[in-house]
């Protein structure tokens, strides 16, 4: 792998709940790379006034092997410092803040590293439907407004990010993941390795995140999945406890958006879902 002396930040920007879970899963199971999650939540490692969920490993909890023995001042380079204390040069972050990923890439560069970023898009139906699922009693107007607004910040950053950088849609990495994982790789400056494909075989400990895919995960890695810190509400127990364990293209959005949510969301923003709209 052709790196200088500094470590790789690869950046997930976009929407929240498009698949950057999955992705960063997918990205982490290679041998050079390790996943950190939302890296922003390392500011709330043993930080006993924030809620357990967003301090802890969401696989392993308060006893990660990881997290567990580690602190971050706020000001020492981050994903350099998780570098060291992981001994992998390549650290996936999936914090969508785009202040966050300007300085982590910044911090990065001014050790003489390399900051990847990606921008992961997903058909906004189905981001909207999925915050509507954990949300129920928010606006559903507000949620779509929000996605478009978050689209926009996140292509300007794309635009706008000097070094590394790919786009990629969340439909095409669960329908045509070796081909992207590929594209990805050779980006980053990885050698692309089959068992990324088997994330769920890999050995994770992740920051925030999405409790569904950390389930999956959780499964294969613990013998007792009972042990486990992640758990699923209601509304997704049914689907991630019948899942196979492989990547599958997630479109519960097509059975469960009620048509005032999908006439309001196009009425609101089929011009910016015209790039995203997916119709596999």
């Amino acid at each position: 792998m052709g790196i200088s002396t500094g470590p790789v930040s690869v950046m997930i920007c976009g929407a929240g709940h498009s698949g950057s879970t999955l992705l960063g899963m997918i990205l982490g199971s290679h041998s050079q790379a390790f996943y950190m999650g939302e890296g922003g939540k390392a500011r709330y490692l043993g930080d006993e006034k924030k809620p357990l969920r967003k301090r802890v490993c969401k696989i392993c909890g308060e006893a990660c092997p990881v997290w567990s023995g580690f602190e971050w001042d706020g000001e020492t380079p981050l994903h350099a410092s998780v570098s060291r204390h992981v001994g992998r040069p390549v650290i996936i972050d999936s914090t969508k803040d785009e202040a966050w990923i300007r300085q982590r890439a910044d911090e990065t560069r001014g050790l003489g590293g390399r900051a990847v970023l990606i921008l992961l898009g997903r058909d906004g139906r189905a981001v909207v439907n999925s915050r509507i699922r954990k949300y129920p009693d928010r606006d559903p107007e507000g949620q779509i407004r929000d996605w478009v607004e978050k689209m926009a910040s996140s292509e300007a950053l794309f635009e706008a990010f000097e070094g590394p950088k790919i786009r990629i849609r969340y439909e095409d990495l669960a329908t045509s993941t070796e081909s992207v994982a590929r594209a990805l790789c050779a980006v980053i400056g990885l050698d692309f390795e089959p068992g990324m494909l088997r994330f769920a075989e890999a050995e994770h400990h992740v920051l925030g995140g999405n409790s569904g895919t950390q389930f999956i995960v959780a499964r294969e890695q613990l013998r007792d999945p009972d042990e486990a810190f992640v758990s699923l509400n209601e509304r997704t127990r049914g689907y991630y406890e019948n899942h196979s364990g492989d990547i599958e293209l997630d479109l519960r959005w097509r059975e469960e958006m009620a048509p005032a949510h999908l006439a309001l969301f196009e009425n609101l923003a089929a011009s910016a879902n015209a790039a995203f709209k997916w119709e596999g």
